[in-house]
C-alpha cells in the first residue's frame, strides 16, 4: 500500500536559523546504495501482495535523523531538537514502528546518565512534531496501529531503552505512560536501580525495587524490554512479570560470543513466558562464526537460529537501525556508550573489549537504515520459501499478540 506521506519534514512550521539552528541531514532514502534481496517474477508479486495485506512491525528502530557531518551530531544532539525521518518511513513496508528516542546521547556530553527532565524534553519536542502533520500516528493502543495499517500511515510508538531516569520513583512509570511511552526497557547497560545491564561484570539480578518496577509496569500496561539488561536480571523480570516481556533487539550468543547477544536459556525463557524475541542489526552485532561480516545474511542467520531454539510464533524483528551514518556514530561515542564491554565475550577474546575479532564495516549491507530493512527482510522470507502464515507472525502477528496481553 502507498503510504498517504505529504511531503512535511520536521519543524517546519518554525523558521530555520531564526527559530532553532537548522543542520544538514543526511539523505533518508538512497544514502548509500540499497542492495535489494533478488527475487523471481512471481516472488515479487508475492513480496508486493504482502507488502499490502501484512501488518509490519518493528520492535526497535531509531527514526530520529542525523546530521549529514558525522563530527556536527554532537553538537545537533546539545540543542536538542531531532527532526524525524517521515520521508524514509514513507518509502518503508513498515506500518509500526517502536522509535527509541535518543536520551542517552543528550546526556553523555556531560556523562551525566539519563536525566528525567532531558527524557520529557525529548518526548515532548518529538510530539510537537507530530502534532504538525498527520502522516504518523501516535500509538496509543493496538487499534491506532490497525487504523495505521488501514490508512496507509504509520503508527509510532514511544519508547525508552532504560529505566535509569525513574531513579527510585514508582510513580513515573505512569508519568511516562502519560506522555505516550509504551516500552520501556529495565536497564541500557550499565547497573541502575532496578537492576544489571549487560556490560556489568557481575549481575546480581532484578533489585527489590526492580521488581517493584515491574509490578508498576504491568498493572500500567507498559511493555517490558531486556534487550540490554544483564542475563540473571532478564530471568528475574521474565520470572517476575505477570504478562509477556520482550527482548525487542537481540541475536544469539550461540553463533558469536557477545555479551551483546542472549544466551539460549534467557531466549527459551522469554519465549516460554509467551515472549516475543526480536532480531538486532546494528553494525557488528548479529555477526556469526560463519558470517563474521556483518550483513543481511548473518543478520538472518540469527533469525533461523532463535526459530529454531524457540519457535516461529515467539521471534519477530527489532533492527536497530537509524537514517545516518550508524558506524560512524558508534565511533563517535563509543567510550561514553561502552560499546566495547557491552560487546566483550564472557570468556575473552581476540577482538575488540574481548571478543572475537571481526572485519568492521561501513554499514550493514541489505539492512542498512529502516526503510531499507523493512524491504529485505520481507523479499528474503519470500526468497527462503517461508509460508505467508509465517511470515504475518514474524513481521507482525507476533508482536500484536503480546501487545494485546500487555496493553490497555
Amino acid at each position: 500500500m502507498k503510504k498517504s506521506y505529504t511531503a512535511y519534514r520536521s519543524f517546519q512550521y518554525l523558521e530555520a536559523d531564526v527559530d532553532y539552528r537548522a543542520f544538514e541531514l543526511t539523505a533518508e532514502v538512497d544514502r548509500v546504495q540499497s542492495e535489494l534481496v533478488q527475487l523471481t517474477p512471481d516472488q515479487e508479486a508475492r513480496v508486493e501482495r504482502l507488502a499490502g495485506e501484512l501488518v509490519m512491525i518493528s520492535l526497535h528502530e531509531h527514526l530520529g535523523l542525523f546530521p549529514a557531518r558525522t563530527d556536527e551530531t554532537p553538537e545537533y544532539i546539545r540543542h536538542g531538537r531531532m527532526a524525524t525521518a517521515f520521508e524514509g518511513l514513507a518509502a518503508s513496508h513498515w506500518d509500526a514502528v517502536f522509535d527509541n528516542l535518543m536520551d542517552g546521547l543528550c546526556q553523555i556530553e556531560s556523562m551525566g546518565g539519563w536525566k528525567w527532565t532531558e527524557v520529557l524534553h525529548d518526548l515532548g519536542m518529538r510530539l510537537c512534531d507530530l502534532a504538525h502533520q498527520d502522516f504518523v500516528v501516535v500509538t496509543h493502543g493496538v487499534e491506532d496501529i490497525l487504523r495505521a495499517h488501514r490508512e496507509g500511515k504509520l503508527a509510532w510508538i514511544a519508547s525508552l531503552e532504560g529505566a535509569a531516569m525513574i531513579e527510585n520513583e514508582l510513580d513515573r512509570i505512569e508519568v511516562l505512560y502519560g506522555f505516550g511511552v509504551r516500552l520501556l526497557g529495565i536497564t541500557y547497560s550499565e547497573a541502575n536501580s532496578l537492576g544489571a545491564g549487560l556490560k556489568e561484570p557481575r549481575d546480581g539480578g532484578l533489585t527489590t525495587f526492580g521488581r517493584r518496577a515491574v509490578e508498576r509496569m504491568n498493572k500500567v500496561g507498559m511493555l517490558i524490554d531486556c534487550s540490554h539488561a544483564g542475563d540473571q536480571t532478564t530471568l528475574d523480570v521474565i520470572e517476575t512479570s505477570r504478562r509477556p516481556i520482550v527482548i525487542s533487539h537481540i541475536g544469539a550468543r550461540a553463533l558469536w560470543d557477545s555479551n551483546r547477544l542472549a544466551p539460549d536459556d534467557v531466549l527459551r525463557a522469554c519465549a516460554d513466558k509467551g515472549g516475543v524475541i526480536g532480531i538486532e542489526a546494528a553494525p557488528h552485532t548479529t555477526i556469526t562464526r560463519k558470517t563474521p561480516r556483518h550483513s543481511l545474511d548473518s543478520y538472518m542467520e540469527h533469525f533461523e537460529y532463535i526459530v529454531d531454539l524457540v519457535g516461529i510464533d515467539h521471534v519477530s524483528f527489532g533492527p536497530d537501525t537509524l537514517y545516518g551514518d550508524h558506524v560512524g556514530l558508534h565511533h563517535t561515542y563509543s567510550a561514553r556508550l561502552s560499546l566495547a564491554e557491552s560487546r566483550s565475550s564472557r570468556n575473552g577474546g581476540a577482538g575488540s573489549g574481548g571478543a572475537p575479532a571481526y572485519p568492521e564495516v561501513e554499514y550493514v549491507t541489505g539492512i542498512e537504515n529502516p526503510t531499507e530493512g523493512s524491504h529485505n527482510i520481507l523479499r528474503w522470507l519470500v526468497r527462503a520459501g517461508y509460508r505467508d502464515e509465517d511470515i504475518e507472525k514474524v513481521l507482525g502477528g507476533n508482536a500484536l499478540r503480546v501487545l494485546r496481553e500487555v496493553w490497555w
